[in-house]
């Protein structure tokens, strides 16, 4: 069973979070601080971060992309702020999920279950010519080069690697990517679609595999015509 990293200077809603995580059969870990969560991030395998945004040492979503930087693990936030912008934010520089205090524990818990289970391995068998995926690893190459790759990046390009040609609506990506979704994440949508041609770009200038559907939504070309 995967082991979290709980993030949260609070010691009640750490250890609340800990004990519905612990009732469903994962680790935890808990630290106060986000450069302890990071120290441990980097030394040690982690399955999951629960991350507050409100830390003594610094902003989350700072520490989200420090994290960013050097893994692709799944993060989910907590904070106590609600507003549509901070969980466009959120989502935007890579977190997962985004749960708003006061929160069910049980909740929470049942939402780290969907995001594991959604970052299981995909099938890869209607791949299109350019791209190999490997499923034990969770990684693409493309024309040969490996992608460097956020999560929820990996998720939507898998998404639409499954189907070559299948044009996906932003709530179709949205519903693969994140548990609860709303309209407020369509931007991340399109936020991770430019990040994605944007790398794609850098392997091969000359041709866009993404083509996006105005007002339907977002496909992957099955070759390079």
């Amino acid at each position: 069973m995967d082991t979290i990293l709980i993030i949260e200077d609070e010691p009640a809603i750490a250890d609340n979070v800990a004990y519905a995580l612990e009732t469903e059969g994962f680790r935890t870990r808990r630290v106060r601080l986000g450069a302890e969560g990071i120290e441990i991030l980097r030394n040690e395998p982690i399955g999951l971060v629960i991350l507050d945004v409100g830390l003594p040492d610094g902003n989350g979503f700072e520490f989200c992309k420090t994290i960013r930087s050097f893994s692709d693990v799944p993060v989910v936030f907590l904070t106590a702020r609600s507003d549509e912008v901070d969980r466009v934010v959120g989502l935007e520089i890579g977190a997962d999920d985004y749960v708003v205090k006061p929160f069910s524990p049980r909740e929470l818990s049942a939402r780290v279950k969907a995001i594991l289970k959604r970052a299981g391995p995909v099938s890869t068998d209607a791949a299109a010519p350019d791209f190999e995926v490997d499923r034990d690893g969770h990684s693409v190459r493309y024309r040969g080069q490996a992608l460097v790759l956020t999560r929820s990046e990996l998720m939507i390009l898998t998404l639409l690697l499954e189907q070559p040609g299948r044009v996906f609506s932003r709530r179709q990506i949205m519903e693969r990517v994140w548990d609860v979704p709303d309209m407020s994440q369509e931007r991340a949508v399109d936020t991770h679609i430019k990040t994605l041609r944007a790398k794609l770009r850098d392997v091969a200038p000359e041709f866009d595999p993404i083509r996006t559907h105005r007002g339907l939504g977002y496909s992957l070309a099955g070759n390079r015509s």
